[in-house]
């Protein structure tokens, strides 16, 4: 009985490490998000704003079925300013809360890396727009002219470190902003071997309705694959719970969210 029974249990080893030896290794997945081109593009005037951007892409890797695994997703972006804000303070406190909520929901899965905005505290001289009239560079307005600054760079070098330190094997590109193209474009010849994809967050057409932001065909034709927008039953699929839990005190979605 011993006998047979260290014979059953060599056998049944063998067969477990044979297996474990023959599983796939999971293909390291990361995306970065140009977390304005995100709201701006998509999100703003919807219901979607308390969106868990983890969720959505571990569904669509889920979708592709081809053995990735989603180790990272970074949200470039930039602090919102009161001053400018249409909810003032509240728009600060809820852009932080957001991105409190994700982190403590993923801790070192979700980063966010801040850029800034600046602005011209004396305003900013630019052209007026007159209908059916043609330019005229002597007729100005003076005007606020909020930008954001360092997102693009921060984006660029992250994922081109990234690429640099072999961390993954694939890498997603969440922008629809051509100026995203040159760090594609060195990713592409540099690496050849990491496939990268690219997501346009950006609405679907409607039949019969203007369309609201053209997508970049230059990100696009740097890609592996690409999806050509983000529906509404992706993005509702993909909400935090209203309430998430920390430690402390819980965090809860903006009312004017």
């Amino acid at each position: 009985m011993g006998r047979k029974s260290r014979s059953s249990w060599a056998a049944f080893s063998h067969l477990k490490t044979a297996m474990v030896t023959s599983s796939k290794v999971p293909i390291k997945t990361a995306v970065y998000i140009d977390g304005y081109n995100l709201y701006y593009g998509r999100l703003r005037g919807t219901p979607f704003k308390w969106l868990d951007v983890v969720q959505v892409f571990q569904d669509l890797l889920a979708e592709r079925d081809q053995n990735e695994s989603l180790e990272k997703v970074s949200l470039f972006t930039a602090h919102a300013l009161a001053t400018f804000a249409t909810h003032g303070s509240a728009s600060v406190l809820a852009q932080a809360d957001y991105h409190r909520a994700l982190k403590t929901k993923y801790g070192d899965r979700f980063e966010t890396i801040y850029g800034k905005h600046s602005f011209d505290r004396d305003g900013t001289l630019l052209p007026t727009f007159v209908e059916d009239q043609p330019y005229d560079r002597t007729l100005r307005s003076r005007v606020w002219k909020l930008e954001e600054k360092k997102t693009d760079v921060n984006l660029a070098i992250s994922m081109y470190r990234d690429a640099c330190k072999g961390l993954y094997d694939r890498i997603i590109l969440v922008s629809n902003d051509s100026d995203a193209e040159p760090a594609l474009q060195a990713i592409r010849e540099d690496f050849p071997h990491i496939v990268v994809g690219v997501v346009l967050p950006i609405r679907p057409p409607t039949a019969g309705a203007e369309v609201h932001r053209r997508a970049s065909g230059s990100l696009s034709n740097l890609a592996h694959w690409v999806i050509n927008n983000l529906s509404d039953s992706r993005l509702q699929a993909s909400q935090l719970p209203g309430v998430v839990p920390t430690k402390k005190k819980p965090i809860r979605k903006p009312v004017h969210w």
